[in-house]
């Protein structure tokens, strides 16, 4: 009865008003039935100060919930981890629901907790009360929830669950049984939405799908030679996960889909969490095409600078067929590389490193016959000292580290730093609260000499390739660093103009939409036969897309006019050209449908014109219903209106094509001389109607 009264908590429970909602993860049935486990994702509202909640960056918690049933055995053991913060804070808690041995009317209840507190923000002492104080409520609530459901299934006249037994199997059932078993394997396999399409021919006739960004495996199931030869061993539920996430990133991402072997990284580095990959993974395809990163090593060339004085470079591989990475950080001077390139390009060179990493492992994929997804990275710490420690240096290295732990996941396979010296720890404990924890687990460390020892570098790298300054004979051609000539060191000033051209080199324009504020741009037609084309990311928020057709211009925009006005922030520019005296029909008439499209998505389309005149694209800021319905707080309202924060972001790009100059299908966005060109991967030909356009995400 305890254990049925139990299962009534979820997904929610009105007498815990913290617990706002749960999800099912993974759940598992044994065949005879006597064992039934549950895993869900618990989402928390905890009774934690606003300021406090506004420094971490949530609003809610979320813990992760392992039940598991033993009906044989008449025990719930219920386990509970969180997953937010859980490189920071670490909790685990553990409670057990058993039948007394000498009274099978009586349950017993056992339950413990540990909370181990690494970093918060400086707030360690405030969240650990916090933490106490939640726990013991729940403890003196745990006892009164029980008998509430318990009076309940008594109330409805369950007043007994008889003992389990185990099934009787005839012939026939154990044929339905078998069948049984199958669908369900095939289940976990087979998401629901791969099951509306068959494997398509060009599927099945390339299963690596190693040229192309899109992946071209069988949709249903991947082929267990291709998992062999390209991801590793995966697991059916792995497996699924890997097929539902790419089959979403196809649905909403075309042309830019990443392989495979990447899609597994951001799956790997959060536990299989198909919803929180999925996430990362949305804003990292963002980030990449802002930034143009996918171009990377093939426009941009690193200044001479770099080339000279940047102590680091690939050197042959592992023992594991890895590429080995080697940085002789002990003798570079970071100071000087700051002070002559900028924080920006420093970064920009550490991605060119993630991305020809990237090719690296692929190239050796190929060649060892095996799956490589990740490299080793060997860091000589000989001639570390206090003058690495240079405080602009150090936040430049936290932010490298932030932007390569956000997008390049599980890439790291093992660090094995050498020749710490005394000031290491130092530098470790600025560092290590930036860094994943699984990440931490692949550091291998040694002081001194230590790494020519037994479980030292040659456990890793074969004898003949290690470097010759680390006492091997392999002759290394890693720059040896050394100080960067203070003539080459350039102002503030300069640095801040590089920097902003550096990152600004992108055809992509961002743009901040607010509510009651839309962002709008006027494209001119003069061929009534042209083809807008667009290509978008919602970086913030939900929005409706619209597109406008008006036979005159609208005024220019003026920051003082009530009508048409013009905001710049940091974040992106807002233009109105719509004036509000306009009337829809009159002035101005709707070409497209209204698109909403939700935070995260990635749009793609294009508009065939009927009519020359004034084109008018915009984003609007999307209003959910439902938030209208809850009145708002007053601290909300305030922080709204002191905040010069926008409400939603996009990025985008808008290009005219001539029609004769269009070729594909309505969806590639691509033509002989586009910069959409660039962006999509493969086209196909359909038949194009001047009077038709089409949007896809």
């Amino acid at each position: 009865m305890s254990v049925q009264a139990y299962e009534r908590r979820f997904p929610t429970c009105p007498l815990i008003p913290m617990f706002v909602d749960s999800d099912t993860v993974n759940e598992f049935k044994s065949e005879d039935g006597a064992i039934h486990v549950i895993e869900r994702r618990c989402k928390l509202d905890i009774d934690a100060p606003r300021l406090l909640k506004k420094i971490a960056g949530v609003d809610y918690v979320y813990f992760v919930q392992k039940n598991s049933l033993n009906s044989r055995e008449r025990t719930l053991h219920i386990e509970a981890h969180n997953e937010t913060f859980s490189n920071r804070v670490i909790i685990n808690e553990h409670c057990c629901y058993t039948v007394h041995p000498e009274n099978e009317d009586w349950t017993c209840f056992e339950q413990s907790a540990s909370l181990d507190i690494k970093s918060f923000f400086g707030f360690e002492s405030t969240v650990e009360k916090i933490a106490m104080k939640q726990y013991t409520s729940n403890i003196k609530k745990g006892k009164e929830i029980i008998e509430y459901y318990l009076r309940q299934l008594e109330e409805e006249g369950i007043t007994f669950v008889p003992r389990w037994t185990p099934p009787s199997i005839t012939p026939s059932s154990e044929t339905s049984l078998s069948s049984g078993k199958q669908a369900a394997a095939l289940a976990i396999v087979t998401p629901e939405a791969a099951l509306k399409e068959g494997p398509s021919s060009e599927a099945l006739s390339n299963p690596s799908g190693a040229p192309e960004p899109v992946a071209t495996t069988p949709d249903d199931k991947l082929d267990a030679d291709y998992i062999k030869r390209y991801l590793g061993d995966l697991t059916p539920l792995q497996e699924s996960c890997l097929i539902r996430l790419r089959q979403w990133l196809q649905e909403t991402h075309k042309g830019k889909i990443p392989k495979d072997e990447h899609i597994l990284r951001f799956l790997r580095a959060r536990d299989f969490n198909i919803d929180k990959a999925r996430e990362t993974m949305c804003q990292s395809l963002t980030w990449r095409k802002q930034h143009q990163v996918d171009y990377i090593l093939d426009t941009w060339t690193p200044p001479q600078v770099l080339q000279d004085y940047y102590a680091g470079g690939w050197h042959h591989h592992d023992k594991d067929g890895r590429p080995l990475y080697v940085l002789r950080l002990g003798q570079m001077d970071t100071k000087g590389l700051v002070r002559a390139l900028g924080e920006e390009a420093l970064l920009r060179y550490v991605l060119s490193i993630n991305e020809e990493g990237l090719r690296r492992c692929e190239e050796n994929t190929k060649v060892f016959g095996r799956p490589i997804s990740s490299w080793t990275c060997l860091v000589d710490l000989e001639g570390l000292n206090m003058r690495h420690l240079w405080r602009p240096g150090v936040k430049a290295l936290l932010r490298i580290i932030e932007v390569v732990e956000a997008n390049y996941p599980e890439t790291l396979g093992r660090l094995l730093i050498l020749r710490a010296p005394r000031v290491f720890p130092v530098l470790w404990t600025l560092v290590s609260p930036f860094i994943d924890d699984n990440t931490r687990r692949k550091f291998l460390i040694y002081a001194g000499n230590n790494y020519q020892g037994p479980g030292g570098l040659l456990d890793y790298i074969d004898t003949e390739v290690i470097p010759d300054f680390l006492g091997g004979e392999c002759m290394c051609e890693v720059p040896e660093g050394g100080l960067v000539p203070k003539s080459l060191y350039r102002t503030a000033e300069e640095l801040e103009n590089e920097d902003l051209k550096l990152w600004t080199e992108t055809i992509y324009q961002s743009a901040s939409v607010f509510k009651g504020a839309p962002h709008e741009i006027l494209i001119q037609i003069v061929d009534a036969s042209s083809v807008i084309t667009w290509d978008f990311d919602v970086c913030k928020g939900d929005i409706v897309f619209n597109i406008y057709h008006s036979k005159r211009s609208p005024q220019p925009p003026k920051k003082d006019s009530l009508g048409a006005h013009s905001i710049t922030s940091p974040g992106g520019n807002n233009v109105q050209l719509i004036d509000r005296v306009w009337q829809l029909g009159r002035d101005y008439s709707m070409v497209e449908s209204p698109l909403i499209c939700r935070e995260g998505e990635s749009v793609q389309g294009s508009h065939v014109t009927r009519w020359p005149g004034f084109y008018i694209l915009q984003w609007k800021f999307h209003s959910m219903p439902a938030c209208a319905a809850t009145l708002p707080r007053v601290d909300d309202m305030l922080a709204s209106l002191q905040v010069p924060s926008h409400k939603c972001k996009v990025m985008y790009y808008t290009e005219v094509i001539g029609s004769e100059d269009f070729r594909g299908s309505m969806t590639s966005l691509e033509s002989s001389h586009s910069g959409f060109s660039q962006l999509s991967a493969a086209t196909t030909s359909s038949s194009q109607s001047h009077s038709s356009s089409m949007i896809s995400r």
